[in-house]
């Protein structure tokens, strides 16, 4: 019983983070329609319409206002500035270090933070907060009633699955871009399998708000 209580709380966790993934690509797609004046990838990863910072958003979220029972909005908005504040600042810091690329940069921005997140940025951090107690929360009991089917398993199994292999392809092809900027040559056949399938070309049409670092 106590193994089956920790599958589904991993089951929901995965899908908690899959809607948040999702709905951050939604949101990404129609920051850049406002901005730039045109539709833009802002997927996080190599496969899908799914950008993972607001999976990893969302679940802090879940996890966090589980454990403080607070419903005041005042409450939620300020903690919910400091959670998403410090997971931008990490996410662009791993980022960067890892692959040498960032996919924001508010350096010119006022009240920023090294140019990885802003003051205004974590009020809209703040902001989703509230919207995730108002409208996210109240469907976890559904989730929950779901993830009891065997079916809704064995396709959330599969779907994590395949999630695992998108996100360990995507840093595998954006490490091997990095190798290529510096003119490192191919040492095994994996990475030039990654330089046949994945090239410069592709990786930037993917992620195409990338700044170089």
């Amino acid at each position: 019983m106590q193994k089956n209580s920790k599958i589904n709380e991993i089951n929901k966790i995965f899908l908690i983070f899959m809607i948040g993934s999702i709905i951050g690509y939604i949101v990404e797609m129609i920051v850049a329609l406002v901005q730039e004046g045109h539709l833009e990838s802002r997927q996080g990863v190599l496969y899908g319409p799914l950008t993972p910072i607001y999976g990893v958003g969302i679940i802090a979220y879940y996890l966090c206002f589980r454990k403080i029972k607070t419903r005041d909005k005042k409450k939620i908005f300020l903690i919910s500035m400091l959670i998403g504040g410090t997971i931008e600042y990490l996410c662009s810091f791993l980022q960067e270090k890892i692959f040498g690329t960032v996919s924001w940069d508010y350096s010119n921005w006022i009240l920023n933070i090294n140019g990885r997140t802003t003051l205004i940025h974590c009020t809209y951090w703040g902001l989703a907060g509230i919207l995730y107690i108002l409208l996210i929360e109240p469907l976890i009991p559904k989730i929950e009633n779901l993830i009891q089917k065997n079916s809704v398993k064995i396709i959330t199994g599969g779907v994590a699955i395949l999630m695992v292999f998108n996100i360990t392809i995507s840093s595998m092809a954006a490490i091997r871009q990095k190798e290529r900027k510096y003119n490192i040559e191919p040492t095994s056949s994996i990475d030039a399998f990654l330089d046949k399938n994945y090239p410069d070309e592709y990786m930037n049409k993917i992620f195409a708000n990338k700044i170089e670092k």
